[in-house]
């Protein structure tokens, strides 16, 4: 049977682009597997759920390496669990020319040494690239936060309003609950803003 595993790194990303190549590679829909998280680990639901469906003599289908995992260790170990302990073939579309495991079964021995060479290039690859995106990304962050660029939720500003809700909760005109709710923040916000209030006095 062909199954087919997706994966994105977050709920943004689109996965149609992957459904696309599995239904024209005639998988049923109902044979696609997606999950929208990051592949540090292999704790997804949609991967597990196929692996519970996985038997021998299936065809795994991914759309390229890194869809598996960004993690060099556990790609390989994955690979090897699927294809030689549960003895599920896999192909990788991005790179079907190397890396379809029936050649390297039909191969016997040499097969498997020159599958884990192979194999283990391209995971190193997959994630190193990962680790070149956190670079970048942290550096991203560097040159905005240096550019006063400030992350987070935006920061209440101290306007008359707020000022002038303060002075009659004080005064004990509204009450707390009601002062947060004119001013539309939380109890942690509002107070925090009450003290920064105080020090501007």
């Amino acid at each position: 049977m062909k199954i087919g595993y997706i994966r994105v790194s977050d709920k943004r990303q689109n996965p149609d682009r992957q459904i696309e190549k599995m239904l024209d590679i005639g998988i049923e829909e109902r044979f696609i597997f997606v999950d929208r998280q990051s592949g540090k680990d292999f704790a997804r639901p949609a991967y597990q759920s196929m692996k519970q469906v996985l038997r021998e003599g299936d065809l795994l289908y991914l759309d390229a390496l890194d869809r598996l995992g960004r993690n060099y260790d556990g790609i390989i170990d994955e690979w090897k669990e699927l294809t030689r302990s549960l003895g599920v073939d896999i192909v990788v579309l991005e790179q079907e020319s190397l890396f379809d495991s029936r050649r390297f079964r039909e191969m016997g021995e040499l097969g498997k040494l020159m599958e884990d060479q192979f194999l283990s290039l391209l995971s190193y690859v997959a994630e190193q690239e990962r680790n070149k995106i956190r670079t970048r990304q942290r550096e991203g962050i560097n040159i905005a936060q240096r550019k006063g660029v400030r992350f987070g939720r935006p920061r209440v500003e101290m306007t008359e309003e707020f000022q002038e809700v303060v002075k009659r909760w004080r005064k004990g005109e509204v009450t707390a609950k009601e002062a947060m709710r004119i001013c539309k923040m939380k109890p942690s916000t509002f107070y925090r803003r009450v003290e920064e209030l105080k020090g501007e006095a």
